[in-house]
């Protein structure tokens, strides 16, 4: 059976709150995929890195070059960022991105910030097909 969508995003958070406590702001957006993704396996949770995403337009599916940062369980986007803030159109590329791949919950972690709790943005899909 798969966790509860509100403790799993609860044990990401965690995940992500770990390795900015070790890595701190400043770094490149891939070594917080690597760190992150290396926390979550830890706790034996499954994700797939940079998970390929088409783009359905008329009817078709059409393989554009976008490509999911995290997926984890099947059940959460994770769109990792090391910017100076999160600006509307990264929310707005994150509530694309789970449109598209039918995805319920992302999460947008900033990882440039002085607290990892300041750097997330939880963001729901609405939307039922």
């Amino acid at each position: 059976m798969m966790m509860d969508i509100n403790k799993l995003s609860s044990r990401i958070i965690g995940a992500a709150i770990e390795v900015h406590k070790a890595l701190g702001p400043g770094l490149l957006e891939s070594a917080y995929e690597e760190c992150i993704c290396y926390e979550l396996n830890i706790v034996g949770l499954s994700l797939e890195r940079q998970k390929p995403l088409a783009v359905q337009y008329k009817g078709i599916n059409l393989d554009c070059g976008y490509r999911l940062d995290v997926v984890v369980e099947d059940a959460i986007i994770l769109e990792l960022k090391s910017c100076e803030k999160i600006e509307p159109i990264h929310k707005a590329q994150l509530l694309t991105y789970l449109k598209l791949s039918g995805i319920k919950l992302g999460l947008l972690l900033n990882f440039n910030v002085t607290l990892m709790r300041e750097g997330i943005v939880r963001i729901v899909n609405e939307l039922e097909e």
